[in-house]
C-alpha cells in the first residue's frame, strides 16, 4: 500500500510544472527562467552573459530543492531563502527588458522593440496601447510576429488603421514627389525668363550703342 501511494506521489511530481512548496514565489521564477536564458541573444544583454548562465543553473538546481522537499521531510527554510534571492535576480532581468523597451521606442531601434516586446518578459497587456502606436508608425519597417500579431488579431479595427496609414503615407509620399516637381518646373520656368530678360537687355544695351556710335559718325 505505501509502495503505491509512494508510486502516486511520484507520478504527480513528474507530472507537475513546478514545485508546490512557495508555489506563489516560485512559479513566476520557474516560468520565466527560459525567457531569461533567452535573453543572450540580444545584443544588450550580451554583457550579462555570465550571469544569465549562473542564474539558470541556480533556478533549475533549486527546483530540483523543491520537488525534494515535496517528497521528502526537509527543512523549508533554506529553499525559502534561496527562492527569494533568485526572486530578486528575476525582478532585476524584467525591469532590465522594461527599460530597454522604453529606451527602443525613444530612439526608434525597431530591433531592440521587437525583441523585448516577444521576450515574454515585458507586461505586454500594461504596454498594450504604447506597442499598438509604435507599430503604426513603423508597419512598413518591423515584423508583426509575435505580441503585436497577437494584438492585431485581437483588434481587427487596429489592422483597418494600418492600412489606412499605409495609404495616407503612400500618398503623402506622391503628393511631396508632385510638389517637388511643380517647384522644380516653377524654378526652371524663373531662371529661363531670367536669362531671357537678361539677354534682351544686353541686345537693347548693343543697339544704343550701337545707335550711339552711328550717331556720332
Amino acid at each position: 500500500m505505501k509502495k503505491l501511494i509512494f508510486l502516486s506521489l511520484l507520478a504527480t511530481l513528474a507530472l507537475a510544472q513546478n514545485p508546490r512548496v512557495y508555489s506563489a514565489l516560485g512559479d513566476v521564477m520557474y516560468d520565466n527562467v527560459e525567457k531569461i536564458e533567452k535573453l543572450k541573444n540580444i545584443a544588450e544583454f550580451s554583457i550579462l552573459q555570465s550571469k544569465i548562465d549562473k542564474y539558470v543553473e541556480d533556478v533549475r538546481n533549486t527546483k530540483k530543492d523543491g520537488f525534494s522537499i515535496e517528497s521528502k521531510n526537509i527543512d523549508k527554510s533554506e529553499y525559502l531563502t534561496k527562492l527569494r534571492k533568485l526572486s530578486k535576480t528575476n525582478d532585476f532581468f524584467v525591469r532590465d527588458v522594461k527599460k530597454y523597451f522604453i529606451e527602443s521606442i525613444e530612439i526608434q531601434d525597431n530591433r531592440l522593440f521587437t525583441a523585448t516586446v516577444n521576450s515574454g518578459l515585458l507586461d505586454t497587456k500594461a504596454h498594450k496601447q504604447e506597442i499598438i502606436n509604435y507599430y503604426l508608425k513603423h508597419s512598413d519597417d518591423l515584423d508583426a510576429s509575435g505580441v503585436i500579431q497577437s494584438f492585431l488579431d485581437e483588434n481587427s479595427a487596429i489592422k483597418k488603421r494600418t492600412k489606412a496609414n499605409k495609404d495616407i503615407n503612400k500618398n503623402i509620399e506622391i503628393s511631396k514627389i508632385k510638389r517637388i516637381r511643380q517647384r522644380d518646373k516653377r524654378l526652371e520656368e524663373a531662371v529661363r525668363k531670367s536669362l531671357e530678360e537678361e539677354l534682351i537687355q544686353k541686345k537693347n544695351k548693343i543697339r544704343q550703342y550701337q545707335k550711339k556710335e552711328l550717331s556720332e559718325d
